[in-house]
């Protein structure tokens, strides 16, 4: 199996399929459609497609139907998912101290692709939603915290995934300042310092800043506007609401350079 990218004639937009031996695999297709359809990231759709792949590879070394999954072999494909892609293959033993090839984020990703997809195919006609989710009743504590409007679900369940790994707590790190200057003082080119200085200083992903445009830098009130729009890069903006940030001289400096 294979993913492949997609282009869609007259139309900015991508997105991403799987193909196996006989062509495009349709019920991944389908999903893969709809979140295009919805406007998701483009890297999402490329990660959710690399990760049904993996899900249909699974399947297909288990001789199993998609539509005839059980739980069990959700769990399964944990296991397998953590193996080293050459260790996958049913004639290989691999050694107890072989390391795991896929962390707890990764693997939580693949397994919310996976719910989704069938989630989708439930409401579709197909049951299999409640294969990897489930409704339960969400209680709080009397004392504990609950979110914003919490009291208006009452006591109706709530769609919660059974399987989800534990994802240890990293704190964020961060350039120091001599690396930085390294990376600027190799800089060749105006437009790459530019780049390079407004990151460091702003702290906007790099998605937001190689979809800036003039219009979007207000150099006397000093401040970058961030907006989501469709690009002829593809760099895109996550967050769907504009937001404005300050900036300093050196970018602006560097700005008008």
């Amino acid at each position: 199996m294979q993913v492949q990218r997609v282009l869609v004639s007259g139309s900015p937009l991508e997105s991403w399929t799987v193909l196996d031996d006989h062509g495009v695999v349709e019920p991944v297709e389908r999903f893969l459609a709809y979140l295009t359809d919805v406007e998701r990231s483009p890297n999402t759709l490329k990660a959710y497609a690399h990760d049904l792949k993996d899900w249909f590879v699974f399947l297909r070394h288990r001789g199993i139907d998609w539509r005839q999954v059980r739980l069990e072999n959700v769990g399964e494909f944990v296991a397998w998912l953590r193996l080293p892609p050459a260790g996958r293959a049913a004639d290989v033993t691999l050694l107890p101290s072989a390391s795991h090839h896929c962390g707890p984020g990764t693997l939580n990703r693949k397994l919310a692709a996976v719910s989704g997809f069938y989630v989708f195919h439930s409401r579709h006609g197909v049951p299999l939603g409640d294969l990897v989710t489930e409704f339960e009743t969400v209680r709080y504590r009397r004392t504990g915290w609950r979110p914003f409007l919490a009291h208006l679900a009452g006591d109706r369940p709530q769609r919660r995934r059974i399987v989800k790994l534990r994802e240890p707590k990293r704190l964020p790190t961060v350039l120091p300042a001599a690396k930085a200057q390294t990376v600027l003082d190799a800089c060749t080119r105006l437009r790459d310092r530019f780049l390079f200085v407004l990151l460091w200083e702003s702290g906007i992903r790099i998605g937001e800043a190689l979809g800036l445009r003039h219009e979007d830098i207000a150099v006397a009130e000093g401040e970058l506007t961030i907006r989501r729009r469709v690009n002829a890069n593809r760099a895109r903006a996550k967050s769907v609401s504009p937001r404005t940030i300050p900036i300093g001289a050196d970018v602006v400096r560097l700005y008008g350079d």
